[in-house]
């Protein structure tokens, strides 16, 4: 009789550290803070603080946006959280987000501040008090609605799942490869066949729907984000690609992707931003 390698869950599960691959050294069961730190607080109406990952990419994408629109109250200053160093557990960070994700914003044109966390829960407050990027008829409105929720539960398939399981864990096993490559070709494919028909997500404008998928979808198809392109096949979807190649164009994204980045190409790393002349070339 041959010996089973199969996991066999304990009757009570129990935390061991260090046991999770790359991100083991910031994962825990437990939320609230880690240390006490006061979190910086520039002179713009909005402090963003956050890192250009694909969920904080979105929010800067929006801001410089509403700033070509020339909306002067959606000024920032942009702060670096380095989640890899565990600034995310840090008490005032704590204090916007008890979650301990980025990106948090903090809007201090109101008394008191509002805080907001949550990528897509920023973006709709954003929208909302700018006006822009929004429907205002009931139907496409509900239309943008349902792209940015599709998002907001589609990427965890994403992200903690196959970009997990395919580049992160310690080893790699078929299993929840294959279960999560499915889903998210799935999720592809749900893109592609909208696209086929739309310009944007919701119809011929530009929407924060838009802002909300293309970090994260565009990453696949431009950027061969966890270094998947092949292995997904990405350009087999010819109307995601369309789609992402447009918005990648747009000057306010060009400028948003380059906000709190520290990774790549020196003279696109701007860990901080607190004027739109940190961001010329």
């Amino acid at each position: 009789m041959s010996e089973s390698n199969e996991y066999v869950p304990p009757k009570v599960w129990t935390w061991e550290p260090g046991n999770g691959g790359r991100f083991a050294n910031i994962n825990r069961p437990i939320a609230g803070a880690t240390h006490d730190h006061t979190l910086p607080r520039g002179e713009h109406p909005l402090q963003l603080y956050s890192l250009a990952t694909p969920n904080g990419v979105k929010v800067t994408v929006l801001l410089e946006e509403l700033l070509a629109l020339g909306h002067q109250g959606a000024e920032y200053d942009a702060w670096l959280i380095n989640i890899l160093e565990g600034d995310q557990f840090g008490s005032g960070f704590v204090e916007i987000n008890p979650n301990s994700k980025i990106p948090a914003l903090l809007d201090c044109s109101t008394d008191p501040a509002t805080r907001v966390f949550e990528s897509g829960a920023i973006l709709l407050y954003l929208a909302e008090k700018f006006g822009e990027f929004l429907p205002e008829d009931a139907g496409p409105r509900a239309e943008c609605f349902s792209w940015l929720f599709w998002q907001m539960g589609s990427v965890p398939y994403l992200g903690g799942g196959f970009g997990h399981f395919y580049a992160y864990a310690p080893e790699k096993l078929e299993y929840p490869i294959n279960r999560f490559t499915m889903e998210v070709k799935r999720q592809l494919d749900v893109l592609d066949r909208n696209l086929a028909e739309r310009r944007f997500l919701c119809g011929d404008h530009y929407t924060i729907a838009d802002m909300a998928n293309w970090p994260w979808y565009g990453g696949l198809m431009l950027d061969n984000l966890y270094e998947s392109k092949e292995f997904l096949d990405v350009d087999s979807y010819v109307h995601v690609n369309r789609w992402a190649r447009e918005i990648a164009e747009r000057p306010a994204v060009l400028r948003g992707r380059r906000v709190n980045r520290v990774w790549g190409d020196e003279e696109k790393r701007h860990p901080e931003r607190h004027s739109a002349q940190d961001l010329d070339e």
